[in-house]
């Protein structure tokens, strides 16, 4: 016996049907860093070859598995190196596993005692840098468990000891991981404002527009419209520091807008990691926005600062109230009305939302969320053409007075926009300048006889100097579209529509979302309080500073029974029609009394002539002359058969132009329509109803439906009109 020899102190454990399968050499170091620098320790993990080869296993029945170079191995998602090692044990290609050290395939627990169990279940060993282990031993089983569960410990304990030393490095607001556009890492380890002129006056540019537009979707369009450009600096890879130019993109203007570095405080623990929220496969994800009262440190006046804490805080309220989130004002959208937002009811002061039936359709403002959240009764809906006509007037009459000062404004700041829009241009092309130059020196550098660096040194040039001449030419054709400065005749055309705000209101230039604008600019809030089910409406306005002025409109109704003064207007038709009184003198005596029809409009002849028709008995309707223009036995005015039937009035007109009925006209101009039916009449037109709904009109009724009953000569009044089946 050679005392030498390695294989002697583990030959009860390593049998021939071990060295019969695979020996695997398990690969693994946590971060890319590790895997460039740390030569040495990666040297070590594959000597473990030799090791397999010295225990008895040939050369090429040695399998190295180094997928997971770079991967943490906290977690076995994203690692395919030691999924292929559970596959290949699984299928029982392999008899014992290599490894340094027990962390080198899994810092995790969970991940650990699944890949001993099926090492147990399929007879692998598994060895490292002290020894040969088998799983199904007890001893080694529980030596296995125990250095699974340190390795585990160990990497909460350095994970806890770095994390301490980053918190209190953040608390004395030293700790930038990344650092937001507009700045970069100073050299002692902080931050600075980017020496860059251009970046700095773009995210002075993105400030300035989102505090006169109000709006992120707008500042995202500018900055869109105009092709400008947010420039930022690679944090990591081999362009570090570089700086490269970025499409303005939503999140990334919301992100500045809403960073409190721009307002010079640093904060730590804005986006914490949530568990809960990671999705396998994508590490860096579960990230959630923490409330600033959640957040692990504030401080404020840390770092050169953008704008003023005041304006920071302001641009958090505007984005909230812009949001369209449940509670939010949703003061933008494309819907027509003009209070979205600010609107509430004045019984419950719940937030009242616009509604719309159908595109068509008129919208309102209802107070539903009882009926939405818990299902219960609704509270009131106002119509909202109404309130916003009498809140268009009473803004419009607010700025009436500094119609001329707002001129001169708009002025002011379409000259400050085009001054900003003109720098940047000057930049731009200042920066491809410098790009071609730069791109200059190396090929005037080379030597002209090699050609095979020239070339690619001239091709560079050629296109900084295409690139440099292009916005040249784009900067040319913008000063004459937008020259610096406004002439006298812009100035004109300003004044001219500053004068005329109702016309500049109503302008089809002007959006509905510009118009609502204006209206939360004057106006707090809105509260709205109908009389019942009526058409009045009291209107409260809170205008901003303070004063609330009180109003009260008249919403058009569906009904004229829903009219406040209904009865009151029935009898006063009743009693004008009995002094003789014609339609058009009836309709002109209403409206001098203040009455109004359902939709709010005043009436006229035909409408009350409509009126005596809906009336019936109750009035005294019109072309009756004497008895015989009254419904007779089984004869009813045609509303009330309709009425009935449970039909509307113009499917049995439909009836009756078919012939399917028996019916009679009064005399007169639209003398009123009396329809025959018997109780066997009735029955037979709610067969025919019945089927007509049936079948949605695609089939023709049977005769035994639509043939109306014979009338005898008894039931034939004095008629003027008639109508019927043959």
């Amino acid at each position: 016996m050679n005392p030498s020899d390695p294989t002697i102190p583990f030959g009860h454990k390593i049998r021939p049907r071990h060295r019969d399968r695979l020996a695997v050499v398990s690969i693994r170091q946590s971060t890319s860093h590790q895997v460039v620098s740390n030569r040495e320790s990666a040297d070590l993990q594959y000597q473990l070859r030799q090791r397999a080869v010295t225990l008895g296993w040939a050369d090429e029945r040695v399998l190295v598995i180094d997928d997971d170079q770079g991967i943490s191995g906290t977690s076995v998602d994203n690692r395919p190196g030691f999924q292929r090692l559970l596959a290949e044990v699984s299928l029982e290609h392999v008899g014992i596993v290599f490894g340094r050290e027990m962390s080198r395939r899994s810092r995790s627990c969970r991940d650990w005692h699944p890949l001993l169990e099926l090492c147990a279940l399929f007879q692998v060993l598994i060895a490292d840098a002290d020894g040969v282990y088998d799983p199904t031993e007890p001893s080694d089983r529980l030596l296995l468990g125990l250095r699974g569960m340190m390795s585990e410990a160990e990497l909460h304990v350095l994970k806890a000891r770095m994390h301490q030393g980053k918190l209190n490095k953040a608390r004395r607001g030293e700790l930038f991981t990344c650092v937001p556009i507009g700045y970069v890492r100073s050299p002692d380890d902080g931050i600075a404002r980017d020496p860059d002129e251009q970046v700095r006056s773009v995210v002075s540019l993105v400030f300035a527009t989102f505090a006169e537009l109000g709006s992120l979707t707008k500042t995202h369009a500018y900055f869109v419209a105009n092709n400008i450009p947010l420039g930022l600096r690679v944090y990591q890879g081999p362009g570090k520091g570089r700086l490269v130019g970025q499409r303005p993109r939503r999140s990334t203007l919301y992100g500045m807008l809403r960073h409190p570095i721009s307002a010079g405080a640093y904060a730590f623990g804005r986006c914490p990691f949530d568990p809960q929220r990671r999705i396998a496969g994508k590490p860096k994800s579960g990230r959630r926005v923490a409330p600033p009262e959640d957040w692990v440190c504030w401080l404020k006046d840390k770092v050169p600062a953008d704008i003023s804490w005041e304006q920071y805080e302001e641009n958090g309220r505007r984005l909230t109230a812009n949001d369209r989130g449940p509670g939010s004002k949703k003061a933008t959208g494309r819907a027509p009305t003009r209070l979205n937002g600010i609107v509430r009811c004045g019984r419950c002061g719940q937030p009242m939302a616009a509604r719309s039936a159908r595109a068509s359709a008129n919208p309102r403002y209802a107070c539903d969320r009882e009926f939405q959240e818990y299902g219960g009764a609704r509270c009131q809906s106002v119509v909202a053409g109404d309130p916003d006509r009498l809140v268009e007037s009473l803004v419009l009459r607010a700025v009436e007075p500094a119609s001329r000062e707002l001129s001169f404004r708009a002025a002011e700041r379409l000259e400050e926009d085009r001054e900003r829009l003109h720098t940047h241009w000057k930049q731009r092309v200042e920066r491809a300048g410098y790009e071609a130059d730069r791109a200059r020196r190396p090929y005037e550098a080379v030597d002209p006889a090699n050609r095979l660096v020239a070339r690619e040194r001239e091709r560079q040039w050629e296109q900084k100097l295409a690139e440099h001449q292009r916005l040249t030419e784009d900067y040319a054709r913008f000063q004459v579209e937008q020259p610096r400065h406004l002439n006298d005749s812009d100035r004109g055309r300003i004044v001219a529509v500053a004068a005329d705000l109702p016309g500049l209101w109503r302008s089809p230039t002007t959006t509905g979302g510009d118009r609502r604008a204006i209206v939360r600019l004057l106006i707090e809030g809105v509260e709205l309080a109908r009389h019942g089910e009526s058409e009045r409406v009291d209107v409260a306005i809170h205008w901003r500073g303070g004063t609330t002025t009180r109003h009260e409109v008249r919403q058009g109704l569906r009904k004229d029974t829903s009219v406040e003064r209904y009865a009151e207007l029935r009898q006063r038709v009743v009693t004008l029609r009995g002094e003789g009184l014609t339609a058009d003198q009836i309709a002109g005596v209403l409206n001098d009394e203040g009455y109004r029809v359902a939709r709010g409009e005043t009436f006229t002849g035909h409408r009350v002539r409509q009126l005596w028709a809906r009336f019936g008995r109750s009035g005294v309707p019109a072309g009756v002359r004497d008895a015989s223009d009254l419904p007779g036995s089984d004869e009813y005015w045609l509303p009330t058969l309709a009425d009935r039937l449970g039909v509307k009035p113009i499917v049995v007109h439909r009836w009756r132009w078919s012939g399917w009925l028996h019916a009679r006209q009064l005399r007169g101009e639209n003398g009123r329509w009396i329809v025959w039916a018997s109780a066997t009449e009735i029955r037979r037109l709610r067969r025919l109803r019945a089927f007509e709904r049936k079948h949605h009109g695609r089939r023709t009724p049977p005769v035994e439906l639509t043939k109306p009953a014979l009338r005898t000569q008894s039931d034939h009044p004095t008629t003027h009109s008639q109508s019927g089946g043959k």
